[in-house]
């Protein structure tokens, strides 16, 4: 048999890495393995265009590049363990698959609530499957929605749900501000004070003790008693790296796939690992391993990883510098725009306005050691176009010491 590269999880980043892969010269064979039933597809439009009913679930389907023709794509049967000693990986239905190279792309899943109370009426937003669940609940006439976290993604889902005419969106989250973890305090209170403006309620500083109702869920109970009536509720608590497959091979496993500044786990040259699963250090910034859940990184980590996975297989010296990749990150929430460039959550120390005001469209900037490592826009275009400006600019910041630097 020829040499076989394994791509373990078939989301955007097990499809960036067969390209990349092919990129980087690799002329083998390259199987892709992958737990849905579909072929990749991006997912950011599943708690917006797509939840609204503005784009059909087609759309969201990627075009393979014509390099990838040939991969062997293996889909409804994900990965279950590995033995990266021997090269070989296990699949759903017991199929063995021997490698020479291995990619973990195997991704997050949704974190989920464990409180007393029924499941039915209970939603995550992941998959494509979710998604159509969720939007035949979200269209009843009438409905009440509660949204467990004021994260990207429980923001977002709020927006629309208000726009389908929700007759109540209500978002729990045990912080005192939506996003305040990426964005700071300052435009955290914006974006809380436009939310609000467009119906959305927040009970915050508040967790969820448990569920109502018998067969389904009819209210949500908060951990000072009270309960808020609803008919849906949309978990938004975070993500859980699928890495179980990966136990038994002495990798560090805490969060994500530790992985080296080339992307390589545990020390084995033939495994990288793409995608938000990857926890890298980021020589940009530090040597603090991350792992970034951006949709930029997708794109970013298979491009490094395939070029330093073929560069082992094949023998050639890559010459690669070490991964130092420029974060992005967006959010469309209403009618206005989140627009990140580089690690905000760095420089939340020294948080300056650069354009505009956050009453308005706003451009602010994050600071670390005086230096800007990251830029977050909050309006319409005008404020989106003007932190693009500053991308060459953070491009061009060199690399910052780790000392002192929190985890």
């Amino acid at each position: 048999m020829g040499a076989r590269i394994v791509v373990a999880g078939a989301s955007m980043g097990g499809l960036r890495a067969a390209e990349q892969l092919r990129a980087a010269g690799w002329t083998g064979a390259v199987t892709v393995v992958g737990a849905e039933p579909h072929m990749p597809y991006n997912r950011p439009p599943l708690s917006k265009e797509v939840l609204a009913g503005k784009a059909p679930f087609a759309s969201l389907a990627f075009t393979p590049k014509a390099s990838v023709a040939d991969v062997d794509w293996r889909l409804g049967t994900g990965v279950t363990s590995a033995r990266l000693a021997d090269r070989v990986v296990v699949l759903e239905d017991g199929t063995e698959l021997p490698f020479d190279g291995l990619v973990v792309a195997t991704g997050m899943r949704p974190r989920r609530l464990r409180c007393p109370g029924p499941l039915a009426g209970r939603h995550t937003v992941r998959t494509i499957a979710d998604a159509q669940g969720l939007r035949d609940e979200l269209t009843r006439p009438g409905v009440r929605v509660v949204v467990v976290g004021a994260g990207f993604i429980g923001c977002e889902v709020a927006a629309t749900a208000v726009a389908l005419g929700a007759a109540e969106v209500t978002v729990v989250d045990p912080l005192p501000l939506p996003m305040v973890g990426p964005l700071g305090e300052l435009l955290a209170t914006a974006l809380l004070r436009r939310h609000e403006e467009r119906g959305v309620r927040f009970a915050l500083g508040a967790g969820v003790a448990g569920f109502e109702g018998e067969d389904r869920v009819t209210g949500v109970v908060l951990d000072d008693g009270t309960v808020l009536a609803a008919d849906v509720v949309v978990e938004s608590v975070g993500s859980v790296a699928n890495t179980e497959w990966l136990d038994g091979n002495g990798l560090d496993l805490s969060d994500g796939v530790l992985t080296d500044e080339q992307l390589r786990v545990g020390g084995l040259p033939y495994v990288v690992a793409v995608g938000d699963v990857a926890r890298f250090p980021n020589a940009r910034y530090d040597g603090v391993a991350r792992r970034v859940e951006h949709w930029s990184i997708p794109t970013d980590t298979a491009r490094h990883a395939a070029k330093a996975l073929v560069a082992h297989l094949t023998g050639v010296d890559a010459g690669l510098a070490p991964f130092a990749p420029l974060p992005t990150f967006w959010s469309d929430q209403h009618e206005f725009r989140l627009q990140s460039f580089g690690a905000p959550g760095l420089g939340k120390g020294d948080v300056r306005v650069l354009d505009g005001d956050p009453g308005a469209d706003v451009l602010v900037g994050y600071h670390r050691d005086g230096s800007l490592v990251g830029v977050v826009a909050l309006g319409g275009q005008a404020a989106v176009g003007a932190a693009a400006r500053y991308r060459s600019e953070l491009l061009k910041q060199p690399a910052l010491t780790a000392q002192g630097i929190p985890t």
